[in-house]
């Protein structure tokens, strides 16, 4: 075992035992030079009978964990292979495991347990979408860890595994009994996706109840069998995720976490509610259209009445634009929901949040452009979510329209990648990117876009490891290679012609790295010259870009025009600054001359 107060590789400092299981110990260790706390993870050959098998498993969870990056997922810090010990050093986690809130205080708060599911949908959604999927298999409370701001994080990947698409089932069978899904026990088909929304469902029903689903009877009931008080809709939401056949669960967490949020709406009394309305609705539609035109046809002049009540939902939509943006989403909305395998619906309504007039936003100018705010990405998320049939989301539906889905995806991905709460998401933005870079060209999304969607996708894998290193202290990005790619997405959008507001956001992602990173590209063999070349180009085209008065996005192309070179400014001095050496060089003992340092 470590000994308290002493100092591990050099740098770690250990300060108590925290945590203890059946063969590894959890310390609390400090880094006194980067005045961090960290947890480290012991596992002695002493103490383990098969240890090269667990230290193996150890290494396979430690390799998942390094590649992913998640607010709700511990990051590894370090690994220390000793001769007698394996080391883990990730983040140290303040706070409980869910196992022993339940130990203390029994059933959990319904709003609470909700509010967990979700973050727990997100991070297993984020799991399920890495290339190949990563399924969980473990999901059960004392693999999870409750923080003091009530927020989640899921621990141990002793059991994740990658998903293979020529797997016809797993090779090893995993999981915790209770809460593990019928197919984690062999024979039963490969874990996917729908294996973790059954034990995510199991856990649930662990928190709702306090009956742990792994002690006898072994068995699930229907969790308002032991608290009436409990929502019908969400009983009917776990009974949906713990069916034995994969199938006839959810289909994914996106799909679960819609049903989570509207989990009210599939209350009995809601359900009466809406029988009622429906039943009133149906019966005067019927009077008009006898009325009308008779029986006679009935099911064409339904699908007409479909067709002209969508295109006129868009039609009020855009009316209502500017004196009413509420209502205009509400008919975005509903043409969507009409008709969710038509992309224009989705398309104007992500147009309209990037570029909709708002002169009360205090953090823009009048003109709202390419401003992708929180609550308009709840709304896109919402409008792909599940459709009434509760089987399938409308994101598949639009799949299967195939061309208009693609032309989406590169959208959102740009919105996502550039506009976010006006500074962009990388990470977000990489799904839909991913999906428009392997599309095929056409009319809606030609070789350009996908081009261009494909030097985006690289950049923002580089954000998951931007100012990450490894153990031994190198850097998990390699800035030549970036430098590289930044610049190859300016020359594309530049040197095709490509609209001016794609090429003022490239000059913007670019101008915004040398600022953040103009040392680290330094680092790499970017030369001052590089830089400042770049910088002079930049002005040159911005100097001569034409913006058509009275255009759609003038005002905006001129404000960020302005900004923008005032940004470049600013770059220079920090280039300048970078490349001045001399001070630094001096006190290295003088190995070179400042002067020729300086001019590279």
């Amino acid at each position: 075992m470590l000994e308290i107060g002493s100092l591990v590789d050099g740098k770690y400092k250990i300060l108590n035992k925290i945590g203890q299981g059946g063969m590894s110990v959890v310390y609390l260790a400090m880094n006194e030079r980067a005045n961090k706390q960290w947890a480290i993870k012991e596992v002695r050959k002493d103490g383990v009978k098969n240890f090269e098998v667990v230290k193996q498993g150890l290494i396979v969870e430690t390799d998942l964990l390094k590649k992913l990056h998640h607010p709700n997922l511990p990051s590894i810090i370090d690994v220390i292979d000793g001769d007698g010990t394996f080391l883990i050093v990730m983040d140290y986690i303040e706070g409980r495991h869910l196992e022993s809130v339940l130990k203390e205080y029994g059933a959990q708060n319904q709003e609470d347990v909700i509010e967990w599911a979700k973050q727990l949908c997100d991070v297993l959604s984020y799991l399920h979408s890495r290339k190949p999927p990563i399924i969980y298999r473990d999901m059960k409370p004392s693999n999870i860890m409750l923080k003091p701001d009530g927020k989640v994080m899921l621990i141990d990947f002793g059991t994740a595994r990658e998903f293979k698409e020529t797997s016809v089932a797993d090779t090893t069978c995993l999981g915790t009994q209770g809460y593990a899904a019928p197919e984690q026990y062999g024979g039963q088909g490969q874990t996917d996706a729908r294996t973790d929304i059954y034990c995510l469902g199991a856990t649930l029903y662990h928190l709702l109840t306090g009956h742990n689903p792994s002690e006898p009877p072994y068995e699930m009931y229907p969790i308002r069998y032991w608290n009436p008080e409990l929502s019908s809709g969400l009983e009917e939401i776990i009974l949906k995720c713990t069916q034995k056949n994969p199938d006839d669960r959810y289909q994914s967490c996106a799909e679960l976490l819609y049903a989570l949020e509207h989990y009210n709406e599939l209350d009995i009394e809601y359900k009466k509610k809406q029988t009622l309305k429906w039943r009133s609705f149906l019966f005067t539609s019927i009077l008009t259209v006898l009325a009308g035109a008779g029986t006679v046809g009935f099911h064409l002049a339904e699908r007409n009445v479909t067709a002209s009540t969508y295109d006129a939902y868009i039609k009020e939509a855009e009316t209502l634009a500017t004196t009413s943006p509420e209502e205009s989403v509400e008919y975005y909305e509903n043409a969507i929901t009409l008709n969710p395998i038509d992309g224009e619906a989705y398309e104007k309504m992500l147009n309209f949040f990037l570029w909709q007039n708002n002169e009360e936003d205090s953090n823009t100018s009048s003109q709202v452009s390419c401003v992708f705010s929180d609550t308009e990405e709840q709304t896109v998320r919402k409008s792909l979510g599940i459709n009434g049939d509760g089987k399938r989301s409308n994101e598949e539906y639009l799949k299967g329209n195939s061309d208009e889905y693609n032309k989406f995806a590169y959208d959102l991905g740009i919105a996502y990648f550039y506009s976010y709460n006006g500074t962009g998401n990388k990470a977000a933005s990489r799904k839909w990117l991913g999906i428009a870079a392997e599309a095929e060209p056409t009319e809606e999304l030609n070789e350009k876009n996908i081009a261009r969607a494909k030097n985006l996708y690289k950049i923002a894998e580089y954000y998951d490891s931007l100012g990450v290193r490894n153990q031994a202290g190198d850097s998990m990005v390699s800035y030549s290679d970036y430098w590289l790619d930044l610049v190859k997405i300016v020359d594309t959008d530049v040197k095709a012609g490509d609209n001016n507001v794609n090429i003022l956001l490239s000059y913007k992602e670019l101008t915004a790295r040398i600022v953040s990173n103009a040392t680290d590209f330094k680092s790499a063999g970017v030369t001052k010259k590089q830089m400042e070349s770049q910088l002079d180009e930049a002005v040159s085209v911005l100097t001569s870009m034409e913006i058509v008065t009275g255009s759609a996005n003038a005002d905006y192309e001129q404000e960020m025009k302005e900004a923008l070179m005032e940004n470049i400014v600013v770059a220079r001095e920090i280039v300048e600054s970078t490349f001045n050496t001399s001070n630094i060089i001096a006190v290295q003992g003088g190995e070179e001359d400042a002067a020729d340092t300086a001019a590279d």
